[in-house]
């Protein structure tokens, strides 16, 4: 059965960790893998985690099945911190989702569900975009396609040049894959009037949106890192939204998160969440249960809600604080190079504009490692690293 299969490489991402952790420069710097770092360079449990852990250790009562749609309280209380607890489309009764494990999960049953109702449709995705999109969609069975998004020159939207896209080439029933908040890997986000132009072009042209919201919070807050989610659902009829709670609850191996599909009326409604309990049964037939319990118990406690919201405030400040010290080194370090688009974006990710060859150089010579593309998670800075990172920066440009 199995000599004819070929090796696959590794993804480079996880191969970029391995070599960064055989690495025996003390001044090593990882800015590659995408997880929240504290000031000492620790991914932690946030406290309001741990309260709600020994809670659940208390109370706990059982370990049988959840059910095929997951925690029914961690199913209202996400798309009510999705969407706000009095959208329309909420009291309408317009809105099925389900509990995935991770956003991987949630983006791969959208996708299945999708390649169901039509085999082979269509997928717009961002240039650039998460590099896991490609699989989790296209083996699937979708087709993807693309459209602009981030110019490498001016480090900045294409939005003229997506809308043009979208509008020329786009056909109703196509989905079109948007990043919520957040841009994995440029940081670049849309504004609020082109999230507006964007929801009226999918409602003229028939384009399904799909939205991935997998860093709520650390953007410009909780409820601004949702206008791209409202706005759209505020203005078309059916649409996916896929949210993951590994970064703004810190549960990455956890893998938690939630699909939601938007649909025209509650019996649509109804029959979408009938289809992904079906599909979701062919794969991993029944939910995890910790996370999810975990989150219901953070969002139905209003003394936890508030905790949790002060620790995503703090990660997000610490990311918006680096930017700036960041482009303060870079332009001190680098003379007559403008980093000052860093400080611009959002989230966890920017690229630093340097070759692939100079990124490379970066790893061999000064053990600082980052992805061939120079896709930075600036939450690998710190005030022990950053003057190295500016000083290293400088010497291979």
């Amino acid at each position: 059965m199995f000599e004819k299969l070929d090796i696959i490489p590794q993804d480079p991402i996880l191969s970029l960790m391995m070599e960064f952790q055989g690495d025996n420069n003390p001044n090593k710097v990882d800015l590659g893998v995408g997880v929240y770092k504290t000031p000492t360079g620790e991914t932690p449990i946030l406290a309001s985690i741990k309260t709600a852990e020994e809670y659940r250790w208390r109370n706990e009562a059982t370990k049988s099945y959840i059910g095929g749609p997951g925690n029914a309280d961690f199913n209202q209380l996400m798309r009510e911190l999705a969407l706000g607890k009095d959208h329309k489309v909420l009291a309408q009764g317009r809105v099925a989702s389900i509990q995935a494990p991770g956003g991987c999960g949630s983006l791969r049953l959208g996708a299945e569900l999708i390649n169901r109702i039509k085999p082979g449709n269509k997928i717009w995705m961002s240039n650039p975009t998460w590099a896991n999109h490609v699989p989790l969609f296209g083996e699937a069975g979708l087709e993807i396609a693309e459209y602009p998004y981030y110019d490498r020159e001016s480090c900045s939207v294409r939005f003229d040049e997506m809308y043009k896209t979208l509008e020329q080439e786009a056909k109703a029933g196509d989905v079109v894959l948007l990043h919520a908040c957040c841009h994995n890997p440029c940081g670049a986000d849309l504004n609020a009037e082109q999230w507006q132009t964007m929801a009226e072009l999918c409602k003229s042209k028939g384009l399904v949106p799909f939205l991935d919201m997998a860093y709520q919070g650390f953007g410009s807050g909780l409820v601004e890192d949702t206008i791209g989610v409202r706005t759209m659902a505020d203005t078309v009829d059916e649409m996916f939204v896929a949210i993951s709670c590994s970064k703004n609850f810190g549960l990455y191996r956890e893998r938690i998160g939630l699909l939601m599909a938007i649909t025209q009326d509650s019996n649509a409604a109804q029959a979408v969440s009938s289809q992904l309990i079906n599909i979701a049964r062919g794969i991993w037939s029944m939910p995890p249960a910790h996370g999810a319990a975990l989150v219901a118990t953070i969002l139905g406690s209003d003394e936890l809600t508030k905790q949790w919201e002060a620790e995503v405030k703090e990660m997000r400040d610490r990311i918006n604080g680096l930017r700036s010290q960041a482009v303060a080194k870079l332009n001190a370090a680098c003379n007559g190079v403008d980093f000052s688009f860093i400080e611009k974006e959002f989230g966890m990710f920017s690229f630093l504009g340097i070759s692939p060859e100079q990124v490379a150089k970066l790893k061999a010579d000064y053990g600082i490692y980052m992805v061939s593309s120079s896709r930075i998670n600036v939450a690998g800075l710190n005030d022990s690293n950053l003057d190295y990172f500016a000083d290293s920066v400088a010497k291979v440009l």
